[in-house]
């Protein structure tokens, strides 16, 4: 089969009052791998993951049992910041000396880096329903005091930032409205106060796609072909113009596009780590979002980035007037579309050294 010319690795892709939440007789389980100590020193491992069982109340679905696992990465001595990203990230951030695998933006917290764990305490989970488990609809708020619970249990009094990007934006916005003491600020990339209705209907047809594959006892290929409708919405036609500009040939009597090799091994690559319930669940609940950014006092850096299918400039406007003062705009221009969170790491690391570090604009 032939595919994009040089095949790259990488493929990506309404404020409630508080309400209380219980831990479950479950202690903080933590996960430390064995690893060498440096000769006369004990000094703990680089990064720790752990989980805590907790009863959770839900917006939607009432209290529920669910596993809040996370990792700490960086000295327990700096400021915090909690990490989330779109629906398929997890706790895994970057590579430690305790977890060498790449995490999901590897090249944004490391060192040099404004999120350098030298220098703060990063801290992520898998969010709420990630595992599968939990059949219900799911709520950014759910995430949110979901957080809460576990910064208590952390004992993290206050994050000096959230930053979230697309379905974490989301989050942290509900996380700022909600619990606005435990946060100094808020960086939310290409996520909203609300979703937009055209990118509800491309989640849609995609849950549809799911749907089908279950009836014909076939959910691999239905979520497989999920994902590769959604890259379609996370990139752009720019992009792909440039990537896949080649003639189609005939395979086996079909003709098969440039683009379809590279829409396969997105598929494949995201059924080997994600349970249909969880990708159902949580595709739900972007679309179940809603927020008043007027519940929002916490300061909010929102950035944007033209040419996004899916939270479009128009969004991030109406948030920014709607923090009414709270809020500033950063807009980026990228052939990635919503992903460009995840390619454009030196810019956003840019707009990160300004809100962090006070550096000055970031554009």
């Amino acid at each position: 089969m032939h595919g994009e010319r040089g095949l790259r690795k990488e493929l990506d892709g309404e404020f409630l009052p508080d309400i209380a939440m219980s831990l479950v007789n479950a202690p903080l389980q933590p996960e430390t791998p064995t690893a060498p100590v440096a000769a006369g020193g004990d000094a703990p491992p680089s990064a720790v993951r752990g989980e805590i069982a907790v009863a959770l109340p839900m917006r939607h679905a009432g209290v529920r049992q669910a596993v809040l696992r996370y990792e700490i990465h960086g000295p327990a001595s700096a400021p915090a910041v909690f990490v989330a990203g779109g629906i398929s990230a997890h706790r895994h951030v970057s590579a430690s000396d305790s977890f060498a695998e790449p995490g999901w933006a590897n090249a944004l917290v490391a060192p040099g880096r404004t999120l350098d764990p030298a220098s703060h305490r990063v801290v992520a989970f898998d969010y709420v329903g990630a595992d599968g488990r939990l059949d219900a609809p799911i709520d950014t708020t759910d995430q949110a005091d979901a957080i809460a619970v576990l910064l208590d249990a952390l004992e993290i009094g206050q994050l000096q930032a959230f930053v979230g990007y697309s379905y974490g934006a989301m989050v942290g916005l509900q996380f700022a409205a909600r619990h606005p003491q435990r946060l100094q600020r808020l960086v939310a990339v290409s996520g909203a106060h609300r979703p937009h209705p055209y990118a509800s209907a491309w989640r849609a047809l995609q849950r549809r796609a799911v749907a089908l594959g279950q009836l014909q006892c076939a959910d691999a290929q239905g979520l497989a072909l999920a994902r590769q409708f959604a890259m379609l919405s996370y990139r752009t036609p720019e992009e792909f113009g440039e990537r896949f500009d080649s003639a189609p040939e005939i395979v086996n009597g079909r003709v098969r596009c440039a683009a379809e090799d590279y829409l396969d091994a997105a598929g494949a690559q995201y059924v080997a780590r994600t349970p249909v319930t969880a990708y159902l669940r949580l595709s739900e609940s972007i679309d179940l979002h809603r927020l008043d950014p007027a519940s929002v006092s916490v300061p909010v850096s929102v950035v944007a980035v033209e040419g996004d299918r899916l939270v479009p400039l128009a969004d991030s406007v109406n948030l920014v007037e709607g923090l009414a003062g709270r809020g500033q705009l950063r807009v980026l221009r990228s052939p990635y579309g919503h992903d460009a969170f995840l390619k454009e790491t030196d810019r956003i690391d840019l707009i990160l050294a300004a809100v962090l570090r006070g550096t000055g604009a970031a554009t």
